[in-house]
Formats: structure tokens, sequence, C-alpha cells
């Protein structure tokens, strides 16, 4: 799809929004594990051990199932829903990224010679409406992950020893929180705090 460079919605002498590089790259990464997590959540039993599915793309999870019982046999035999809502949710946030990218890319354009693309006016202000709203909905839903697991005594993760619990369950899921908090909500919360106080203050000068 050929960007579209349109000055309704493109501002490159007023405001605009270009995503920083660090929002890319996380992006980047992170896009593609959540559809591969999201998938195996999903499609249980058949990505789980002994499933038609398992190999090779899911195999990894025979190990993770053991590190967090919401992802293995104890919670999926105990018919236990919340993962699985979880992930559907999951189906939400993407969207919500990908239309935050499409937005960008598609009516974005380049204010300068080597300057990343930026995209302003309405569709501008939409689009990092968009990021940042997907961008809270990761970091709670992780949150809430984690109060699930204090609030239940640590039911699912509390058989790991220190090592195992910070290297393969702190750190990544710890991502999910650090990442878009510090690569989005900050920076677009910034920006829709600055527009609301500059329409604000325009429209006090105006009266």
């Amino acid at each position: 799809m050929a960007p579209r460079s349109n000055p309704a919605v493109a501002s490159p002498t007023g405001w605009s929004h270009t995503p920083s590089t660090a929002t890319l790259l996380w992006m980047g990464v992170s896009l593609p594990l959540v559809a591969w997590d999201t998938a195996y959540m999903l499609l249980r039993p058949h990505t789980m051990p002994g499933g038609w599915l398992h190999e090779p793309l899911w195999v990894p999870y025979a190990l993770y199932g053991e590190v967090d019982h919401m992802y293995g046999f104890k919670q999926w035999n105990l018919g236990n829903p919340f993962a699985a809502t979880q992930s559907l949710m999951n189906l939400a946030e993407t969207l919500l990224y990908l239309a935050y990218l499409a937005l960008w890319y598609a009516y974005g354009s380049t204010p300068a010679s080597g300057a990343r693309r930026a995209v302003g006016g309405r569709v501008g202000a939409l689009a990092v409406l968009l990021g940042f709203s997907a961008a809270v909905m990761t970091v709670s839903k992780t949150v809430l992950y984690w109060l699930l697991e204090y609030c239940s005594g640590f039911d699912n993760i509390g058989q790991n020893d220190a090592s195992t619990l910070f290297f393969l369950w702190i750190i990544p899921n710890g991502a999910w929180i650090v990442a878009p908090l510090v690569f989005m909500i900050f920076g677009m919360g910034e920006e829709i705090i600055t527009g609301l106080t500059q329409e604000t203050n325009s429209a006090k000068k105006q009266n």
C-alpha cells in the first residue's frame, strides 16, 4: 500500500506525531510474540505437549507450562478460563497496535529529507490515542496477571526456584510492563496532555 500524502491529515508545519525508534523496535518484537502466545492459548490442547500442533512451533511451551501452570495442564484440566480470556483481549490489543501503525504509515508524510514519517491533524491524534490505549491495555493486563499470582498465593509459579522464576517469568513478563510504559505511555501521554493544554489555552484566549 502506497503511503498517502494528504494535507488534511499530515501537518508537517504544525503538530505531528512520529513513533520513536524504541517504539517501532518494541512493536516489531512484541507483536509476533503476542500472536504466537495467543495462538498457543486459544488452540489448546492441540498446541500443548502431545497435541498435533505442538511440534515444532510451540515446543518451548512444554517448559513454560511447568514454569507457569496457567500455561500447562494444571489449569487446563481445571477448566480455568482466565488465560484464554486474556488471550482474547490480546486480539483487541493487537488490532489497536496495527491500526496505530496503519494510520501512521498510510497517512503520514516525510517532513524533511532523511526524517522519519510523521502524521498530524485529526488522524495523527487518533493514531496517538489508539497507540496510547493499546499500551495501557498491555500494562494493565500484565499487572492483572501478576496480581492474580499474588492473590492466589503464587499458585501457578510458586513451585519455581528463585533463578528459574527470575529468568523465565519475572524478566519476560516484566518486559510487557516496562517497555510499553517507557516507550509509549509516557511519550504519547505527554503528547495528549500537551495537545489538550494548548487547545484549552487557545480557547481561553479566544474568550
